[in-house]
């Protein structure tokens, strides 16, 4: 199981996918969804929007776990 590089929170796979399309495809290491609200300075509830949008666009990135 992959852990976040700041905090070693436990990542879901649809964190993963949102770190490599927001920051790296090529990552090795990850943030959770509150650190990358953090490093962008904007809400959780922003990127969990990305998330869905992400999705539906298609990007298998994302998965359409909870």
């Amino acid at each position: 199981m992959a852990e976040c590089k700041n905090c070693g929170k436990v990542l879901r796979h649809n964190e993963i996918g949102l770190h490599k399309r927001m920051i790296n495809r090529g990552a090795e290491s990850f943030m959770c969804i509150g650190c990358l609200a953090e490093y962008f300075g904007c809400s959780t509830e922003m990127l969990e929007k990305k998330i869905i949008h992400f999705k539906n666009q298609g990007c298998l990135l994302f998965t359409d776990e909870e």
